[in-house]
């Protein structure tokens, strides 16, 4: 078994955070629950007058409590939609949504969730949500974004996750459990992407959360969920005595407090189990995995990914038992193991302790990388990690540890992170991105009175940091903290890597320590992001100009402050976002599906070429728009133009998702298209089949258009001579201003 797959396979599918946003308090919701599923108006065209948001809850908590969600909830959550939806009752839709895309994620239904998220997130801009600071919001923000982990969609997961942690600083009180959620939740999303040291920091502080906010924590479910997870992700890093604990101790509480018959006692169950296999104890991970089956086919039937997964494990624990020539019998339980141990028992001491894997006691093999040399370029190049991987090591093993000691009183008040321009700031940098402007390096943000307190000193103690590291073969950095000699007897510069271009130096240098102002400024010209108020301002800045402003990575912001104002960039006002996409229905219209098809017909190549740029251009920037630049950023400038493009058709809540692919395929006909000629190609047949592929795929591009436009309630009429859809779009747009109005 591979345990480490398994186990990141289990805990994005299985474990349970403690008291999940979108799971309602079932204590409390069950007082009047009288309200069931039978009682949902039999006519789905009668529209209510009213949507009782409570009255939802209670049928909904109704259906859980019966163990009926596998077949009724799905039913009652979509009635529940169109019910608000024809109330107008937005904040009651909104509590809806929220609540359907926890059952869709429990469900293992992400594909359909995609709507539901994006729905969510555009409901909660048009409701004004979105430049606040309200419980509401940050709700929903901790929602979608456990819906696009679920999902493996883990950067913009990250994003929204970070996104909450901002609005919850200033929405929810210290000992609020949604905060305990957020960050078990996002500790979820780091074991899942392999950071295990970042995800057991935030389940320590989620479980210190719970406990403190619990009136019992030895009966609390809460608790013994957070201790589930904080097992599994200690095993992920082999610290099998503590995950032995912890795992334990969860069930500890669901006896204490005689609740067995919880829904998420399987998630105890299983997590004890998983222990045990590793502890190679595999009579007792039979037990538990059995136990965690029955329970889980109870209260959410076979059909889910929550039983496929757990069945897997159980297959797989019974083979090892089996292989160890270990007995179980039919019940599950061990010979003469009695019942699942209490959190004080003991480990054995075996040889194995502590080691999971058949290659544990192995020495990973290593990529030494000295940056700085004579032969600085060909080392750099041969960097085996990406930009934003390397310089997140940097951060951890250099720059934080330095900032700890020498600026200990103000450890809790720089930001740290990797962004703006560079082809690693957008994650797509590869070999061919290292020969220049590359190497360990990440960006220090301070406020203006602390930049002028140590910023130049910090400077000075940051260039200074050694950068010579190692890779292993499993892709980990390992920074050298006192630099040493090399064969040449040469020491590596303190501050160089690959060469330096102009464009990254002096006043346009990539890294180092900025006042947060400043680094925006550099970037987009505003210190902050424009008004809300302001959509000539908005419109003046270039997507590609907020995509490097927006893109990156922060690894940590104790104030908040710059990723508050980074959020301000992404958070582009929605009148400007449409006024945007009637721009480029426009642009589509002019240069794809009319002057396109006349250049071509005059034999004006040139010219049909140019058409052909823009109306590829204003496409893939429509479809990012139409996606939403707060979840999926902003079209950056035209070298990865297309790469984020691929990466997002590929999400599964990607809207538009087969227009990327089409686009690509009217650039490759374009050449033939364009300058074919009458008798080009094999049998003479000339540019005419590329100029009839290339109108084809233009007016399905603008089919596909107009049904998206439709979805979103943007339009309400079919024409796809997409110039007239244009003033549908636009009677969208709440503010009179002229400027976000076409002539």
């Amino acid at each position: 078994m591979d345990e480490e797959a398994l186990l990141k396979q289990f805990a994005a599918q299985f474990a349970h955070g403690p008291d999940d946003a979108d799971d309602t308090d079932a204590a409390a919701a069950a007082q009047g629950a009288d309200s069931t599923a039978n009682q949902v108006a039999d006519d789905a065209d009668q529209s209510p007058a009213t949507f009782d948001t409570q009255q939802f809850l209670n049928g909904l908590d109704a259906i859980f409590d019966r163990h009926t969600a596998a077949t009724e909830a799905g039913p009652y959550l979509e009635q529940a939609m169109v019910d608000a939806e024809n109330a107008g009752d937005e904040a009651g839709l909104l509590t809806v949504l929220n609540e359907t895309m926890g059952f869709y994620r429990s469900q293992g239904r992400h594909k359909e969730n995609q709507w539901i998220v994006q729905r969510a997130l555009e409901l909660a801009a048009r409701m004004g949500l979105t430049t606040g600071t309200s419980e509401a919001w940050a709700t929903t923000l901790i929602n979608c974004a456990t819906s696009m982990r679920a999902a493996k969609q883990y950067d913009q997961a990250e994003d929204l996750y970070h996104q909450a942690q901002s609005v919850c600083r200033h929405s929810l009180a210290p000992t609020d459990r949604r905060l305990a959620a957020l960050h078990n939740n996002l500790s979820m999303l780091y074991s899942e992407t392999n950071r295990p040291d970042k995800a057991e920091l935030e389940l320590r502080e989620a479980l210190r959360i719970i406990e403190a906010s619990s009136v019992n924590p030895d009966a609390d479910i809460d608790v013994s969920s957070s201790h589930t997870n904080l097992a599994l992700t200690l095993l992920t890093e082999h610290k099998l005595e503590d995950a032995h604990w912890h795992a334990a101790k969860a069930l500890e509480i669901y006896r204490t407090g005689h609740l067995e018959h919880s829904a998420h006692y399987a998630s105890a169950l299983a997590g004890f189990a998983q222990v045990c296999f590793a502890e190679r104890r595999y009579a007792d991970a039979v037990t538990g995995y059995r136990h965690a089956l029955a329970v889980i086919e109870e209260c959410y039937g076979k059909d889910t990914d929550y039983w496929r997964i757990t069945a897997d494990n159980l297959r797989q624990a019974e083979e090892a038992a089996a292989q160890a020539g270990v007995t179980v019998d039919n019940a599950g339980v061990a010979g003469d193991a009695g019942a699942l141990p209490q959190s004080g028992s003991r480990l054995p001491n075996s040889p194995a302790q502590g080691k999971t894997g058949a290659n544990a006691a192995s020495s990973p093999s290593t990529v030494s990388v000295s940056t700085g040399s004579a032969g600085a370029a060909e080392a750099v190049s041969a960097c085996p990690v990406s930009g934003l991987k390397l310089a997140r090591a940097f951060w951890t093993q250099m720059g934080k540890p330095m900032i700890a000691a020498k600026y200990p009183q103000y450890a809790g008040r720089i930001a740290a992170g990797l962004v703006g321009h560079g082809s690693e700031c957008y994650g797509f940098d590869d070999a061919y991105s290292q020969d220049h402007d590359f190497g360990p390096r990440f960006c220090l943000w301070l406020t203006d009175e602390d930049y002028a307190a140590i910023g130049e000193q910090l400077e000075v103690d940051y260039e200074a940091l050694p950068r010579k590291f190692s890779v292993d073969a499993q892709g980990r950095v390992t920074f050298e903290a006192h630099a040493r000699s090399d064969a040449s007897g040469a020491f590596p510069s303190a501050g160089a890597g690959s060469p330096v271009t102009p464009r990254a130096q002096g006043a346009n240098r990539r890294d180092g320590v900025f006042r947060i102002g400043d680094f925006f400024e550099s970037i987009t010209g505003y210190r902050t992001a424009p008004a809300q108020t302001a959509p000539h301002e908005w419109l003046m800045l270039q997507e590609s100009t907020l995509a490097a402003a927006t893109n990156g990575e922060v690894f940590a912001d104790p104030t908040g402050l710059f990723s508050k104002t980074r959020q301000g960039f992404k958070n582009m006002p929605d009148d400007v976002r449409l006024a945007l996409i009637s721009k480029r229905l426009g642009m589509i219209a002019q240069a794809g599906q009319y002057n396109l098809p006349r250049s071509l017909k005059r034999g004006d190549g040139a010219a049909a070429w140019l058409s052909i740029h823009e109306f590829v251009q204003a496409t893939a920037s429509l479809v990012f728009l139409v996606n939403v630049p707060m979840v999926v950023g902003y079209m950056p400038y035209y070298k990865w133009q297309f790469a984020a493009l691929r990466k997002l058709s590929g999400s599964m809540f990607a809207l538009l998702p087969n227009v990327g692919e089409q686009l690509e395929t009217v650039m490759r006909l374009s050449s033939a298209a364009c300058y074919g000629g009458a008798g080009f190609g094999e049998g003479g047949k000339g540019a005419a089949p590329a100029i009839e592929k290339i109108n084809d795929i233009v007016e399905q591009i603008a089919v596909d258009i107009v049904k998206e436009l439709k979805r979103e309630h943007l339009t309400t009429s079919g024409e796809t001579f997409l110039e007239w859809q244009r003033p549908y779009v636009e009677d969208h747009i709440a503010s009179d201003d002229p400027v976000l109005k076409s002539l």
